[in-house]
């Protein structure tokens, strides 16, 4: 089964571009989950996530919204490098009535497509200012560098990684610091600004102009 979206204009593609190239670069295989139910696209990412539901890993979703030309309903999974691929070659047709049309077939499978943060409900629970963020990511990569050995891998790394991902920044908020890795990574931090942050049903979201991070409450300090 094939889904057809058409993206508003160049800008918008632009923007996905440049959301989902720095999606791959935290996850080079990863893949993007593209909604739309209207004229609205969401397109979520995971920059960390957990391979089964033993472990005890954050799953932290990206997500940014972009509009769509015309109304359509679409649900699907995609390698990121197909839809890089396919906005390069839209990039470099003419401005005609059909650029930026997409008919991209759902294939794929990842363990945290099944994850569904809420859609309402959220209640907002303060502020995060952008340098602890940011402080934050780059505390938890040299961590993660420095705990892990190059001739370490598989269950060990992976458990190093969810402990170092999964700590609460704060005792208050909840974030796991995997969120914070995640909204840097992804470009949605603007220096020195506050980020707000949201709660709703044992769900955390931080959310600037350019995105959100959603994720679990974090379970340790």
């Amino acid at each position: 089964m094939k889904n057809t979206f058409q993206l508003l204009d160049e800008q918008t593609a632009k923007d996905l571009k440049a959301y989902l190239s720095r999606a791959k670069k935290m996850d080079p295989k990863g893949v993007v989950r593209l909604r739309a139910f209207g004229t609205l696209l969401t397109a979520y990412v995971a920059p960390l996530f957990t391979g089964s539901i033993l472990d005890d890993g954050p799953t932290v979703l990206g997500l940014r919204t972009m509009e769509l030309k015309e109304e359509t309903e679409i649900n699907i999974l995609v390698p990121i490098q197909a839809v890089l691929d396919r906005i390069a070659f839209e990039l470099e047709k003419p401005a005609t009535a059909e650029r930026f049309v997409f008919d991209m077939a759902s294939s794929e499978r990842v363990p945290w497509a099944g994850v569904s943060p809420p859609r309402t409900g959220w209640v907002e629970a303060g502020f995060l200012a952008e340098h602890m963020l940011t402080n934050v990511a780059k505390r938890g990569i040299t961590e993660v560098a420095e705990a892990i050995p190059e001739s370490v891998g598989g269950p060990i790394a992976a458990r190093i990684r969810a402990e170092v991902w999964g700590r609460a920044i704060d005792l208050e908020s909840k974030v796991p610091a995997g969120a914070a890795f995640a909204a840097a990574g992804l470009g949605f931090l603007v220096k020195d600004e506050n980020v707000p942050v949201f709660h709703s049903q044992g769900w955390v979201r931080l959310s600037t102009e350019f995105g959100h991070v959603l994720s679990k409450e974090a379970k340790h300090f």
